[in-house]
């Protein structure tokens, strides 16, 4: 999970992209970049760290042009803490591209051998993101773009990457002195949305973004969602041309996106991230009422902030206050995208605080979006505890996490995963609960769906069923031994 944005203007972009970058930031905390074009050069400035910390006026100062993508990084392959598997990356033939990725690559090994060996490229780190733009620039070679450039020849060499390249990806690459590629696995697994506005009579510009939420704080039209396999290239001056280039594309987006990832005030593939979380907690609910003694529950509560709409319909639905018992501090990162146990298990205490007032004596019913590998969930049972709860139910607003997630979400240890191998009420021994409710696969994937034209999800994660049919046992066990630090 990564968040991405470019961004075509009539005015300087480096502003534009920094300010869409802020907006990204729940998407990645490790690394930040970003590349600009100013007629034929391309500029590039990349650093660890978040946006509002990563960037100085000197910084920016050396970002000119009107064509501009940025990238907040969490590492879900190669080294987390380095500057050099920072994105963008940059190659120079042909033309210069540089290029900023969302997803994970399940192919790497295969493509690692071809780009050395056939294509001849050298490659520099272990981000798939680097082998990405490596075929890409290869590709464009050989369709002709060293000749004459043309949207044509980007879609053709598009076309290649789709039949060489497996796993998700969404991806934004500049073209110095051409123009901005969009495009997106054949699944169209991590989001990728197309805005555009009016700039009085200079012309259009456009941004694509991994959210929407970008569109509307930069005062743009939401478009629509850039298509499973679609590439889209807008030229300098704003102009648009778009292609289908996968031979067979069907829609499968993350699941995870909707339960978790994305902001709630975000709309991704024409599903509302936030009416999807209100679905979630009432089916949940429905749940809980078959399972759990709801009469001798007080209270709903939170954790803030992504499973707050699903409390509010569970408690709405049982009938039960609802209450803020945990409070936030915003300024710790996301605990889920910090790598390593430990860290994770520091930040929990250091992110939320419990009020004894709404704990005391009282039977406690918490929400959260979901438990992945069961750090947080003990830390917060134990916190319920100490504040004064006399029993703790906690439910999930997603169904256990049993298998590793390939397509750009840090779960590649299936031994980490704390629903592996465990039913459900040694889940709750684990955790501390005293009750432990879960949503139903069919129940998240009819929540989310609902009324709009998506009829499948990507739910790999809760299935163990990959979408892109090609993840293997072999390749599972591969990952789980070379996972990001």
């Amino acid at each position: 999970m990564c968040g991405i944005v470019g961004i075509v203007s009539s005015t300087p972009v480096n502003q534009q992209v920094y300010d869409a970058l802020a907006l990204l930031q729940h998407r990645g905390q490790d690394s930040t970049g970003i590349a600009t074009s100013d007629d034929q050069t391309l500029h590039v400035y990349k650093t660890k760290g978040q946006v509002r910390e990563g960037y100085r006026t000197r910084d920016m100062r050396g970002l000119p042009g009107t064509v501009g993508l940025g990238h907040v990084r969490y590492a879900t392959r190669g080294k987390a803490k380095t500057e050099q598997e920072a994105q963008p990356f940059y190659v120079n033939s042909p033309w210069g591209i540089v290029l900023v990725h969302n997803g994970n690559l399940t192919n790497t090994r295969e493509l690692t051998e071809e780009i050395q060996q056939t294509d001849r490229r050298h490659l520099n780190t272990t981000s798939d993101t680097e082998l990405l733009v490596n075929v890409l620039a290869s590709e464009l070679q050989h369709a002709g773009a060293t000749d004459s450039f043309s949207p044509e020849v980007v879609f053709t060499a598009i076309s290649r990457v789709h039949e060489r390249v497996e796993g998700s990806y969404a991806a934004i690459a500049v073209i110095a002195g051409q123009g901005l590629l969009a495009f997106r696995d054949p699944f169209g697994i991590r989001p990728l949305v197309l805005g555009h506005r009016k700039a009085g009579l200079v012309g259009d510009e456009w941004v694509v973004a991994s959210e929407s939420l970008v569109l509307e704080a930069g005062g743009y039209d939401l478009v629509r969602d850039v298509e499973p396999g679609e590439a889209i290239f807008i030229a300098r001056d704003g102009t648009m041309t778009s292609r289908q280039c996968a031979a067979s594309p069907t829609l499968a987006p993350c699941s995870f996106e909707y339960v978790y990832l994305a902001r709630p005030d975000s709309t991704m593939n024409g599903i509302s991230v936030y009416e999807a979380r209100l679905r979630l907690g009432e089916k949940l609910a429905d749940t809980i009422a078959r399972y759990a003694p709801t009469d001798n529950i007080d209270v709903v509560m939170p954790i803030p902030d992504s499973a707050r709409p699903a409390a509010m319909q569970v408690a709405r639905k049982l009938g039960i206050e609802y209450r803020e018992g945990f409070y936030k501090n915003k300024y710790v990162g996301r605990t889920f995208i910090m790598p390593g146990q430990a860290q994770r298990t520091k930040s929990v205490r250091q992110k939320l605080n419990a009020l004894p007032s709404e704990f005391a004596g009282k039977n406690v019913l918490i929400v959260d979006d979901s438990i992945v590998r069961g750090t947080t969930s003990r830390e917060i049972v134990e916190m319920a505890r100490d504040a004064g709860a006399a029993s703790v139910t906690f439910t999930s607003a997603a169904p256990p996490v049993r298998f590793p997630h390939v397509y750009g979400i840090n779960m590649p240890n299936k031994g980490e995963l704390v629903a592996a191998g465990r039913t459900i009420p040694e889940i709750a021994v684990e955790i501390g609960a005293d009750h432990l409710i879960y949503q139903e696969v069919e129940d998240l994937e009819a929540a989310i769906t609902e009324g709009s034209g998506v009829t499948r999800l990507d739910l790999s994660c809760f299935t163990g069923e990959y979408v892109t049919g090609t993840v293997s046992d072999e390749y599972l066990e591969w990952v789980e031994h070379n996972q990001a630090s």
